[in-house]
């Protein structure tokens, strides 16, 4: 079981680090730089282009590290990969509470007759902010895998 759950584990929690820090190095700063309603448009064309992607790599990354911290022989490896499942669940906590309804909301936007009122450049900093830590969270967890990982030899 071990033999399956260890690869899997990592290439989703790889794969969740990987998108979430390649958003934050390109895709962010080109989002931020853009004008508002260029920025709606942009946004909401990348918003929907990782689902069911992301969301499955990031809860079989919290359920593969929660089942590794019972199932790894070593209790070292088990609290790191304890460890790693609360970096994963901190990423889908804050990809839940933060950034899914910012970017739903940028989706509900006409970008040709954007409404008044809203501070979307508030809404893109906080979203851009949010992103930044969930970015080193999955990192984080990607980290305390491979280190788990190399305890159990």
């Amino acid at each position: 079981m071990l033999a399956v759950l260890i690869p899997l584990v990592l290439l989703m929690s790889g794969l969740s680090a990987g998108v979430l820090l390649g958003t934050q190095l390109g895709g962010f700063p080109l989002l931020a730089a853009l004008p508002t309603d260029r920025y709606v448009h942009a946004h909401a064309f990348f918003a929907t282009r990782y689902d069911p992607f992301m969301p499955i790599c990031f809860v079989g990354t919290v359920l593969g590290d929660i089942a590794l911290a019972i199932l790894a022989p070593k209790a070292a490896a088990s609290a790191i990969y304890a460890l790693g499942a609360l970096f994963a669940l901190a990423t889908v906590s804050i990809s839940l509470i933060k950034n899914v309804p910012t970017n739903k909301w940028v989706q509900t936007l006409d970008p040709e007759n954007l409404p008044e009122g809203p501070d979307y450049e508030g809404k893109r900093a906080d979203w851009g902010r949010w992103n930044r830590n969930r970015s080193y969270l999955a990192v984080a967890a990607l980290v305390a895998n491979c280190a788990a990982l190399a305890l159990l030899f």
